[in-house]
This record gives C-alpha cells, sequence and structure tokens, in this order.
C-alpha cells in the first residue's frame, strides 16, 4: 500500500488546502504520524526576511508537526504560474530534489499528504506540469472539486487526463458543497460519481467562517462521526488506527 497521496485541483481556489489539512486533521485524532507537503508555493509572504507558505502551515498545524525544510523545498514570491514566478526569481525547480525531500518524509511518518499547485496542468519548470511531478513521485491522486456549475466538465476533464498519463487516480471530493443546494450543483455528486471514471470520496459541506483553521476543525469533527469516513481513507490508502 502506498504511504502517500498527491491532492490536486480541478481548478485553482477550489480548497484543496483545506481538504488536504482536514485529513490531516483527522489522521492526526486517529493516531497516525502524517507529514505533510507543499513543493511548490507561489505567492509566498515574507516574514521576517523570509519567504513563508501559509498552505504549509496551515497543514503542519492540522498535522501537528513542524514545517521541515523538506515539506516546502521551492517557496516563491508572486502569486502566479510556478514556473513564471520560478524563472523570475531565478529559481530552478528540480524534480530530483522534490522527490528527495518527499523520500525524507516517507521516512519520518506514517503517511505523507502532499499538496500541489492549482491544476494537474500547471506548468512547474520549463515544460513539466503538476502531472509530471505526480509521476515522477509515483503516488498516487486525489482530485478536489468545486460543487458549482462547470465543475462537471473540469473534473472528468481532469480524471481523464490522469489516467490517460497512468496516474492512479483513487477519486474525488467535492469541496464547499453548500448545505442548502441550488439547481446547479443538487446534481453535482451524482453525476461526478457517474461520470469521472473514479468513485466520489467524499462531500466536504461548506462551512461559514473566514478562519481557515476553524473550518478544518469543523470538518474533521463531522467526518469522524461518519460511517463513510473510513471508507473514504481506505481507498485514498491512508492506514488508520
Amino acid at each position: 500500500m502506498t504511504r502517500a497521496i498527491f491532492i490536486t485541483g480541478t481548478d485553482t481556489n477550489v480548497g484543496k488546502t483545506i481538504v488536504t489539512a482536514t485529513l490531516a486533521r483527522v489522521l492526526r485524532n486517529q493516531g497516525v504520524n502524517v507529514g505533510i507537503m507543499k513543493p511548490v508555493t507561489s505567492g509566498c509572504v515574507e516574514r521576517d526576511g523570509t519567504l513563508v507558505s501559509e498552505d504549509a502551515e496551515l497543514l503542519a498545524r492540522a498535522a501537528g508537526v513542524n514545517i521541515e525544510e523538506d515539506s516546502v523545498p521551492y517557496r516563491l514570491r508572486e502569486p502566479i504560474a510556478p514556473s513564471v514566478a520560478a524563472e523570475r526569481e531565478n529559481v530552478r525547480i528540480s524534480f530530483q530534489v522534490i522527490t528527495e525531500a518527499f523520500e525524507n518524509l516517507l521516512s519520518n511518518h506514517d503517511f505523507v499528504l502532499v499538496e500541489g499547485a492549482g491544476g494537474l496542468m500547471v506548468p512547474l519548470s520549463g515544460g513539466l506540469m503538476v502531472a509530471d511531478l505526480v509521476l515522477a513521485m509515483k503516488i498516487p491522486l486525489l482530485v478536489v472539486a468545486r460543487p458549482n456549475l462547470g465543475t462537471i466538465n473540469h473534473t472528468v476533464l481532469t480524471c481523464f487526463a490522469a489516467k490517460q498519463l497512468g496516474i492512479d487516480v483513487r477519486g474525488t471530493i467535492i469541496n464547499s458543497f453548500p448545505v442548502q443546494p441550488g439547481p446547479s450543483e443538487s446534481y453535482v455528486p451524482h453525476l461526478m460519481d457517474t461520470l469521472s471514471g473514479v468513485p466520489l470520496l467524499g462531500v466536504f459541506p461548506k462551512v461559514e467562517s473566514s478562519d481557515q483553521h476553524a473550518i478544518v476543525e469543523a470538518l474533521a469533527s463531522r467526518l469522524a462521526t461518519e460511517p463513510t469516513t473510513k471508507i473514504m481513507l481506505r481507498e485514498i490508502g491512508i492506514g488508520t488506527r
């Protein structure tokens, strides 16, 4: 059983970080020593002269671990495509550096959650994209989708492209699903489950809060009470205690 999963999105701002952090919190609460990784982050903030990945901070807090250097190999300032940000900052993104950091994390943790940048076809270095990084890391994929109009197209395309490239897609998760779905949202779970070619593993409800950590805590608490959570974790490949 692979001891890691790569989390990608159907688009930017679909909630990959919230979903990844929620999974990290669920695992931590079950006694799993979970590691986190954000291989490339663009749009980092500067604190005391150091670039900081706020996404990685949320993941580490949820997992109850410190941010290791291996967790954030590449931190870029501008909130643009990573390959462009890296070029402007004279940084060369090396997949070898990332995979070596990943192996180090695997040696210290029971399971590692890896959050990608944007979607599967986001360029990282030259002609290499996020999909190429997933293949280089040799780990399965989890796709996070939004619940509103257009998501079926984006999700089916993402899953289709991943499978055509030989990536093991374990399933999809719909994030921020409204408590009272509208006409363009109510049918999404069924169609996504039947058309994407992979199982729908979870529907995370929308939590009204401006505090991301509070959202993660609320979602993790809810998942702890749902019998389908064990199935979701099993399908992703996460061993729980």
